[in-house]
């Protein structure tokens, strides 16, 4: 494009949009957004309508986890507000997505005139989408416009966090310099002096142990530094572990993988592993809920060096401005490389509750339960899989799942909104087209954001949803089992005819089950299989963290 020219604001957007990877745009028209999508369906980034906003949101973030960077567009108000959680969630689990609402035109931002779908003050949007966005703005015209978009995607990009643009419609056609190349953000640097002394105390204490184990976590997903890591394995040799957030950091076939820690609720070998360890590393962990068991991990301060972001804490220590890139290369060079056989490293290959390491022949007329299906699972997942696990039964058994070669698993671990996998499953399913897309959703979770199967549907896309129906919301009965735990019961599986298509599956027993998946393999569309459990029939991880849940809210 000719530097010297103009575009609109909206043009403008686009490009940028197109330049940092995104080329799909999710969401729900309205009014006042019309102007803007009527300027998208020109350009080169597809509009995908979703049944609700706040699944648009949810298929941003789905499609920002593979890459790098998603987007949504909604009407003002009516339609941000409905797709608010969706931006929480990205906010809290560090997932980079673009929120763009169409709003009505900048005299009735002066007016505060009474419009439709308004609060009166036209600034109470923006101010609550500034809470959970690490920028954002409003574009008011084609002078400002452009430095105000480059300046909220580079914080998107940068922090890797949601960001917010509100766009009136008078400003969407204003003319404004074309943009040039996008420049990504610098990389951060490191303070040299306080880089050095970290390097040299982590490494003295990691030298002089004789079992130190490593714990690689979502950091290290969500800024891209897993070559970083795998350098470090591959030259120390050392065992590592992952959390639930971190969970196919890297290949869960690597040698010196061991399997998921989540304090008292992992495997006995892993909990003995990571607790026994005389040093542990951890990089880029986040410790919340999910992921420490419960904040049960038992790590002693004086064996600890923990390294996120842009801070190092080694024993009582904090060194900040350290990064976690430099901090990771920087060990790489001075640490040594351990004997293998003093490590006692039992490959998670060997060891994961659900594995393909372990025959599995079917009970053809045997009820399935979770413990079975997903020992079948196991065997059935494709190389390069994206597996997608709702909060719930699905998540904390798929988490206990060796994923296989080149797998990505993506689960809302942190935040934790049911019905958060419809939508993402949308946005995986095209933002890698060339992988087999997997979705493990509970009734409970489906019955919340169930329409967006009919987006897939309408967009051609093929994945294979397993739909767990055990009679409601199992992850709330684990807690307290009361009345309201219970949902109208629903015949999921016709759901697909209803909605336009695809291959549909009820599922009750483990020869049912074969004959399901012997059709879903390879097949040219979406594939639903309904799976009936019993509606307590859970992973133990998951009944630990009920009564764990029980307890901390006083319900016991």
């Amino acid at each position: 494009m000719n530097a010297h020219s103009d575009v609109s604001v909206a043009e403008y957007l686009l490009i940028r949009l197109k330049q940092i990877g995104i080329d799909h745009l999710f969401g729900v028209p309205g009014d006042f957004v019309l102007g803007f999508l009527n300027e998208v369906l020109e350009s080169e980034v597809r509009y995908i309508g979703t049944c609700n906003e706040l699944n648009a949101a949810y298929a941003a973030d789905g499609y920002a986890r593979l890459r790098g960077a998603g987007a949504y567009v909604t009407t003002y108000v009516v339609g941000e507000l409905s797709a608010l959680n969706g931006l929480a969630g990205a906010f809290a689990e560090r997932v980079p997505v673009v929120a763009i609402t169409g709003a009505p035109s900048t005299v009735y931002f002066k007016s505060r005139a009474l419009l439709h779908h308004t609060l009166g003050d036209y600034k109470i949007p923006l101010e609550m989408c500034s809470r959970v966005t690490a920028a954002s703005a409003l574009l008011e015209s084609g002078e400002s416009a452009p430095a105000d978009i480059d300046r909220v995607l580079t914080a998107c990009l940068a922090q890797q966090q949601p960001v917010y643009l509100c766009l009136p419609s008078d400003v969407v056609r204003t003319r404004c310099p074309a943009p040039g190349p996008f420049l990504p953000p610098p990389e951060p640097t490191s303070d040299e002096g306080t880089l050095r002394e970290a390097l040299d105390e982590a490494s003295a204490m990691l030298n002089a142990a004789i079992q130190p184990m490593v714990i690689g976590d979502v950091e290290l997903i969500r800024y891209g530094l897993q070559k970083e890591f795998a350098g470090l394995l591959a030259k120390t040799g050392l065992p590592y572990a992952t959390m639930m957030l971190g969970k196919t950091v890297l290949d869960e076939s690597h040698p010196q993988f061991i399997g998921l820690y989540q304090g008292d609720r992992s495997r006995d070998y892993v909990r003995q592993r990571v607790e026994n360890a005389d040093c542990v590393l951890e990089l880029g962990a986040l410790p919340t809920d999910f992921n420490t068991g419960g904040f049960t991990v038992d790590f002693r301060d004086d064996q600890t060096i923990s390294a996120n972001l842009r801070s190092v804490r080694i024993k009582r220590h904090i060194y900040p401005n350290v990064t976690l890139r430099e901090f990771i290369l920087g060990l790489t060079e001075q640490l040594r490389s351990w004997d293998p056989f003093t490590l006692d490293i039992k490959r998670a290959a060997e060891g994961c509750t659900h594995r393909r390491t372990i025959g599995f022949e079917p009970q053809p007329d045997s009820a399935l339960t979770i413990r079975r299906f997903f020992d079948r699972v196991g065997h059935f997942l494709p190389p390069r899989a994206v597996v997608i696990a709702e909060t719930g039964v699905a998540l904390f058994s798929a988490a206990e799942t060796l994923m296989p070669e080149g797998a990505k698993f993506i689960g809302q671990t942190f935040y934790g909104s049911i019905g958060y996998t419809v939508g993402a499953t949308v946005g995986a399913c095209l933002a890698a087209p060339d992988r087999g897309v997997v979705l493990f959703v509970g009734d409970g979770s489906f019955q919340v954001t169930c329409q967006d199967l009919s987006t897939l549907i309408r967009y051609g896309q093929k994945p294979i949803v397993f739909l767990l129906n055990n009679d409601g919301y199992t992850i709330e009965r684990v807690i307290v089992d009361r009345p309201y735990n219970d949902i109208q019961p629903w015949k999921y599986h016709r759901l697909v005819e209803v909605f336009g298509g695809g291959l549909a599956f009820d599922v009750y027993t483990e020869g049912q089950l074969e004959v399901a998946l012997a059709q879903a393999d390879g097949a040219d569309e979406l594939v639903f299989i309904e799976i009936h459990t019993d509606r307590f029939d859970c992973s133990e991880s998951l009944r630990r963290a009920g009564e764990a849940m029980a307890r901390t809210n006083k319900l016991g």
